[in-house]
């Protein structure tokens, strides 16, 4: 997954504001570092990012794939 997919996953789920405010301050169950922290460094798949972002915040599975264009 490309970050601005990830980007545009968050924000089309959450908004902008909020969305931005998710990736640089909650932190994620899995990894214990916030979402901004992982996409920093090597080795974490943003597809897993976003997963995890779901399964912290419930986000329904119908919604998960995004909005269709």
């Amino acid at each position: 997954m490309r970050e601005t997919q990830f980007l545009k996953l968050v924000t089309d789920e959450f908004g902008q504001q909020y969305g931005q405010w998710i990736v640089r301050s909650h932190v994620l169950s899995r990894w214990g570092q916030t979402a901004a922290e992982l996409m920093e460094g090597e080795g974490t798949d943003l597809r897993d990012i976003w997963w995890h972002l779901c399964a912290d915040f419930d986000v329904p599975a119908e919604r998960q794939l995004g909005v269709d264009d």
